[in-house]
């Protein structure tokens, strides 16, 4: 019986640090009648829990009686709370958007009033960058012929609102079904979102996930060719106009060999005669490493990668105007992406980098 009883006890220890373990974030929208909107989310990996509840009006604890009436100020909306660890709150984004019109003001579909109007209701300064992001670029895929109307607003208190509309559409599906259908949701999203469905509204939202921990050298060598290793890890130097692309004209990303990080785009690419990869930039400066080289007798800025801290090439100040930089890059350092395939590889939002 004691070793049953200590086997439970630890039992409970570890379920109770696993809980505190886990990281939660919270992330509020308004998108029209929140019965939907629940649905929307809650079967999507790494959402924890979705209430639906009264947001944005001046009364405290509001009832579903008085925001209907459309005079409180509340936004019917829902609260979810997330791990980020498993969603970001771009993808959270994207997922709105795609369940909503963003263009009605008056409502959502056959829902007209203000309690049904749509709203990001951001509770930190990087969710308001993220949502106006995805607002600016939404516009900018034309998708709509009408404004934007979805509002960024800072989130106020956020109320509960009563248990019978919580999981509605689970506790009464053919009402909700019904509803959903009736009032015009279901064909509106069908038709407008699905030709959408991979498209990233976020521009962040399909953001790849990359290895920034500098792989070990035995990994290394099992993962790289001799010569992207002597590159990348030895400060070697490949050959001029034998080396993969030095030539290469294509549309595309080139990304760090090692971790897959993005860090040049072939808009900024241009032949310099030297037979190597030129670029006048990099596409992020922040994920490049500048240091002085006095290696062979000579006086040099090297170009490393942040994340892995690979060796990629050397910047020069004898590149085309207006900055005048050249950064002289080994193409084993290098793993190009073609603009084709940039959605199905992960890099979907630098597809805008060609527009």
């Amino acid at each position: 019986m004691k070793k049953i009883y200590l086997l439970t006890i630890i039992s409970l220890i570890l379920m109770t640090n696993n809980s505190f373990a886990e990281k939660t974030e919270k992330a509020i929208f308004a998108g029209g009648c929140f019965w939907c909107m629940e649905s929307a989310f809650e079967s999507i990996d790494g959402v924890i829990d979705v209430v639906s509840g009264y947001v944005g009006g001046q009364s405290k604890n509001p009832s579903y009686a008085q925001v209907s009436t459309g005079k409180t100020g509340h936004l019917e909306a829902i609260e979810i709370t997330y791990n980020p660890a498993k969603i970001d709150y771009a993808k959270l984004l994207d997922i709105f958007w795609k369940n909503i019109d963003p263009t009605d003001s008056q409502g959502q579909f056959s829902d007209k009033g203000s309690q049904y109007q749509t709203a990001i209701l951001y509770l930190t300064p990087q969710q308001k960058e993220l949502a106006e992001m995805s607002k600016k670029h939404l516009g900018e895929l034309k998708i709509f012929d009408t404004p934007i109307a979805v509002k960024i607003i800072e989130a106020g208190p956020f109320y509960t609102a009563e248990e019978y509309h919580q999981d509605y559409y689970k506790k009464n599906p053919i009402h909700y079904n019904a509803y959903k259908e009736g009032s015009g949701r279901k064909s509106f999203l069908e038709n407008t979102w699905q030709p959408y469905k991979e498209t990233p509204i976020c521009p962040l939202s399909s953001k790849k996930t990359f290895n920034s921990e500098k792989s070990s050298t035995g990994n290394l060598k099992k993962k790289l060719t001799p010569m992207q290793y002597n590159v990348t890890q030895m400060n070697a130097t490949e050959p001029a106009f034998q080396n993969e692309y030095w030539d290469n004209k294509k549309d595309g990303i080139y990304v760090d060999v090692v971790t897959g990080k993005p860090l040049f785009a072939s808009v900024d690419k241009f032949d310099s005669g030297t037979g190597w990869p030129s670029f006048k930039k990099p596409i992020d400066k922040n994920e490049i490493i500048e240091k002085q080289d006095n290696s062979l007798f000579m006086k040099r800025t090297e170009v490393k990668a942040k994340e892995s801290d690979s060796h990629l090439g050397h910047v020069f100040s004898d590149g085309p105007e207006p900055d005048g930089q050249r950064f002289c890059i080994n193409s084993a350092a290098l793993r190009f992406i073609p603009k084709e395939d940039l959605e199905k590889e992960g890099y979907g939002q630098y597809k805008n980098l060609f527009y």
